[in-house]
């Protein structure tokens, strides 16, 4: 599970959506879709900026894809591990390689993505870390909202 030139690609587009997200005042989290080295699509969560609960990165990145026969051969890259609802949109579609920026801030789905055949790659990236740590810190309310967790 090696990070190539492509992955490298593919995460500095997802990471840039998540910063175009925390600058328009959404969860910084973004996510990008390539193949054969060519940008499919790309999105950032966007449930505050739409005020729609299921405009999370990857489910952006898969509408700005749009309709497609097959997403066999494709790679979703994302800025943090994927929770249920994007790794399930990743299982329908059969989407095969998912790269992470990271899963410290939140482990995600990514034992349901690997139990499904899912090659899951996690990168480490410090800048996503220390952006969605930033973010939670500022924002726990907010954070809370994204992820379905109920505030005491």
């Amino acid at each position: 599970m090696t990070v190539n030139e492509q992955d490298r690609a593919g995460f500095a587009i997802a990471l840039e959506q998540a910063r175009l997200g925390a600058g328009e005042g959404g969860v910084p989290i973004g996510s990008s879709i390539l193949e054969n080295g060519l940008l499919v699509g790309a999105g950032r969560n966007r449930r505050v900026q739409n005020g729609d609960p299921t405009a999370h990165g990857e489910i952006d990145a898969l509408r700005n894809a749009g309709r497609r026969v097959s997403y066999a051969g494709t790679t979703l890259y994302s800025t943090l591990a994927p929770c249920a609802m994007c790794s399930g949109s990743i299982i329908l579609f059969g989407i095969q390689r998912v790269v992470v920026g990271e899963d410290k801030n939140f482990p995600g789905e990514l034992d349901l993505l690997r139990s499904r055949g899912v090659e899951v790659v996690i990168i480490d990236d410090p800048r996503a870390t220390t952006l969605m740590e930033g973010f939670i810190t500022q924002n726990p309310g907010l954070w809370n909202e994204d992820i379905g967790v109920e505030e005491n």
